[in-house]
Formats: C-alpha cells, sequence, structure tokens
C-alpha cells in the first residue's frame, strides 16, 4: 500500500498547523507530509506505523515524525466510535522547518537542530519528559500569534534537551543517515548506503577507512552508538519494508534484492530488527 501525500494548509494567520483531533477526526490512512508533526495522545491507545516501525501507543505518548516520513495511527474502535463519552482525543502540530531556518544555525539551538534531523526515524519521548510537554501542548490550541510560536519552540527544546527520547523507525526505510562527525566515517556510511545490497564485510569496512577490524569496531560504536553490522542489517530490513509496502515482490525476491542469500537469514533478520516476520508486516499495510 503506497502512502499517500497529505497536503496541509495553516491558517493564513499562522506559520504553523495546530489541531485538536477528537474521536473519528483522528482517523487517519497510511500517509506522509513535508511538514513535521508532533503528536499528543491525550486519550486512545492503539497502533502506530512510523516508517517501518510497528508497535503500540497509549494515552500520554508523545511522537515528533520528521517530514515525508509515512505514518498511520490504528485507534482502537472505542476511541474512534459513536460514543462521545468514550471519544478519544488528540493535540497536533504540524509545521515545516523552514519556519525556523534562520534560527537553527545558530550555537543555542545546535541541539534542537539535531532532534529535527533525527526526526526522520520517528521519535518517541520518554515517559517522564512526556508530562512536562503534554502540559504545554494542551495550552496550544487557545494560544495566538506570537505565543504559538514560542510554546512550540519551548517544547522542542524541552525535548532535545532531555535526552529522554527513543527512535522508531531505521535509517533504512527513509534515507536517514546516521549522526556522524569525520569525513572518512561520513564516506564509509554513504559507500554502505549505496552498496548495501552487495557482500559487505567487517574487513572491507576497516579497511576502507585505513583500520584494524577491532579497532574499527570501537570507533563505529563510538560515533554511531550501533556496530556496523547493526547499521548494514537496518539499512538492508528498512530497504525490505518499503519493498513489502510498495510493490508486488514476494519474499524471496526482496530477500535476494536486499543483500541476503538465504530466506532463512533473512527472515530472521527481519525479525530482529521489525520484530515480525515479512507477512506479518506486510499484513499491517493490506
Amino acid at each position: 500500500m503506497k502512502a499517500v501525500l497529505k497536503k496541509v494548509a495553516p491558517s493564513p494567520e499562522y506559520s504553523f498547523t495546530v489541531r485538536r483531533d477528537i474521536g473519528k477526526s483522528m482517523r487517519n490512512s497510511w500517509h506522509y507530509h513535508p511538514e513535521l508533526e508532533l503528536l499528543f495522545i491525550k486519550k486512545s491507545s492503539g497502533t502506530w506505523l512510523i516508517g517501518d516501525y510497528i508497535g503500540p501507543f497509549r494515552s500520554g505518548d508523545v511522537v515528533l515524525i520528521g517530514a515525508n516520513l509515512p505514518h498511520s495511527f490504528r485507534h482502537e474502535t472505542v476511541f474512534i466510535g459513536e460514543e462521545e463519552k468514550r471519544s478519544g482525543e488528540a493535540i497536533v502540530l504540524l509545521f515545516k522547518q523552514d519556519i525556523l531556518c534562520t534560527t537553527l544555525a545558530l550555537p543555542e539551538m545546535r541541539k534542537i537542530a539535531h532532534l529535527l534531523s533525527l526526526s526522520q526515524q520517528g521519535v518517541k519521548v520518554g515517559s517522564a519528559t512526556c508530562r512536562k510537554v503534554a502540559h504545554l501542548m494542551e495550552t496550544l490550541p487557545e494560544q495566538t500569534h506570537a505565543n504559538r510560536l514560542l510554546t512550540l519552540l519551548q517544547v522542542l527544546n524541552m525535548i532535545a534537551e532531555s535526552g529522554d527520547y527513543l527512535l522508531l523507525s531505521t535509517p533504512g526505510f527513509n534515507g536517514a543517515a546516521v549522526q556522524h562527525d569525520s569525513q572518512r566515517l561520513r564516506e564509509l556510511i554513504e559507500y554502505t548506503q549505496c552498496h548495501f545490497r552487495d557482500k559487505l564485510t567487517l574487513e572491507d569496512a576497516a579497511d576502507m577507512v585505513h583500520m584494524t577490524t577491532t579497532s574499527f569496531c570501537r570507533y563505529f560504536k563510538a560515533r554511531t552508538g550501533k556496530t556496523y553490522i547493526r547499521f548494514l542489517t537496518e539499512l538492508r530490513i528498512g530497504h525490505a519494508c518499503q519493498l513489502l509496502i510498495n510493490s508486488d515482490l514476494n519474499i524471496t525476491e526482496i530477500c535476494f534484492e536486499c543483500g541476503y542469500n538465504t530466506l532463512s537469514h533473512f527472515i530472521n533478520m527481519f525479525k530482529l530488527i521489525t520484530g515480525k516476520k515479512p507477512l506479518q508486516y506486510k499484513s499491517y499495510f493490506k
């Protein structure tokens, strides 16, 4: 099922959209949009699909979704049904990064800029920070003019400063880059993103940055927060998720297309990254 582009038109008086969705208005299909989305689930539970991540959500959750990252929220029927007393509620902020474009270059905004780059994988805010963020987001629909923008910055800063968040989708699904700080590592990552279908080994990667295998493993983990093999696996499985959603290829064809030589190994790696087998995963997008 291909994601549908959803167009969002903010009021002429504002540079971004703030919305309170209740009951049926929370329904949505698999879609994407050029705006970043900051969502507070005030009252609901169900399953959210963000990039290639599938997992449960509940009342109190806050998530930041990057520009053009496909997503959908499957609310439990009771929250979007006819019974008003039990209707769910969510507060939605939709904004384009360019409204912060000039300020993001400032040193004071470094952590917020980093958070927005991570949003390309979907960012789930930790429970301790959620409570603080939710309080501010509750006030946004009633705020006007500059107060809205100031509160948006306050919310983003609160999340960025806390470091209390979890990345959801793999970098391979939406082309999200792992953060890195050196030219040789950047070149290796870009090479891996282009050649993940090929047979790549730790020895090959270490040679590219002129290190021993042991030194390279420590170096890559220290700068990216994950092993090279994990990064390579996420790229391959992220691509597999795209093919499962958007193509008619069968599981065996997808296995070979993503750089795996045996179907059993592919299925094991797919389940390791997504928590589901390929056909189970595909069924969510029918």
